[in-house]
């Protein structure tokens, strides 16, 4: 087992964490991290974009102009593609973007970029997080203390000052463990997390 430093709000240092070998010692995996990403952006499109096609217009069936004397070609229908308004070629139509990952794949994914963000010292593991006040201006202070005005935030708790003190900083993210995945581990440069969540990640994984 190693150990992890821990902080308090005050940055004054508190009892360390024991994490687990595997963890820490787990290579990074560029091309395992990237399939996961590809996975969460992809189940997150909506994929609703839709354009019409001819049986879906709706157009007059008269004869737009007389077949012969005009010097023109012969018409057609006014749903025709190549015709102004008419329908549109294999356009995008409604589907399904999700791909599939497996549920060991994606913990191999997390654990290798989690233990890489701790290689790095880019993750900030908290005693725990409870602001006194819902202030903005003083969580942004803080954060800037911490180096880490771009950061997100993975918490085992939300409490209700911590909530209104981040959901006005478009630069930080907060989030319940349960939600933490490799692309919003990657998007942030720094990650704040508090002992009870990274335990409950550490179970997630080698669970």
């Amino acid at each position: 087992m190693a150990q992890l430093n821990v902080i308090r709000m005050d940055q004054s240092p508190a009892a360390p964490l024991e994490v687990s070998d595997a963890l820490l010692e787990a290579p990074f995996h560029p091309y395992l991290v990237k399939d996961a990403v590809v996975y969460t952006m992809a189940k997150a499109r909506q994929g609703t974009h839709s354009t019409k096609v001819r049986a879906e217009l709706a157009a007059s069936k008269i004869k737009l102009y007389r077949q012969k004397g005009t010097g023109r070609a012969r018409v057609g229908s006014a749903k025709a593609p190549q015709r102004r308004h008419g329908a549109v070629v294999h356009g995008p139509r409604p589907r399904d973007h999700s791909i599939d990952m497996n549920k060991r794949t994606r913990k191999q994914a997390l654990c290798s970029a989690l233990a890489e963000k701790i290689r790095q010292k880019q993750i900030v593991v908290l005693d725990q997080l409870q602001p006194e006040t819902h202030k903005t201006k003083d969580f942004a202070g803080w954060l800037a203390k911490l180096e880490a005005p771009a950061a997100l935030i993975v918490v085992d708790e939300a409490t209700d000052n911590l909530v209104r003190a981040t959901r006005n900083l478009p630069t930080v993210e907060l989030i319940h463990h349960t939600q933490l995945n490799v692309y919003n581990l990657l998007r942030h440069p720094k990650v704040l997390i508090t002992r009870e969540a990274l335990r409950h990640v550490e179970e997630r994984i080698s669970a």
